[in-house]
């Protein structure tokens, strides 16, 4: 990886494309994290509450841990969101993104 791209991934500025995503209506700031396709049998029950919400941006995989979780854990937490979704737990997660990423664990 270049030097420039280790900053950018390092301060998740790799991430801001995805604003035209969330422009365009396709996105959402805070929601299930995008997967891909091969991915969508790995998600099994959670598959519907998947669907039941625009990707995010940013979720609540994100700030629980990320890549130092399983797959499934990562299936359960958007679970999760989509059953426990409010303002609230939306704004928590943007705050703890922001605390991630100005410490550099984001």
């Amino acid at each position: 990886m270049t030097r420039t791209g280790l900053i950018l991934r390092r301060l998740s500025l790799d991430e801001l494309p995805q604003l035209w995503n969330v422009l365009k209506g396709d996105m959402s700031i805070v929601g299930p994290r995008p997967c891909m396709e091969r991915q969508v049998s790995l998600h099994a029950m959670g598959w519907a509450h998947y669907c039941a919400m625009r990707p995010g941006m940013t979720g609540l995989w994100q700030v629980s841990g990320r890549n130092r979780l399983t797959y499934q854990q990562r299936v359960e937490l958007d679970v999760e969101y989509v059953d426990k979704w409010s303002l609230a737990l939306d704004l928590i997660i943007t705050v703890k993104t922001f605390r991630a990423v100005l410490a550099g664990g984001g």
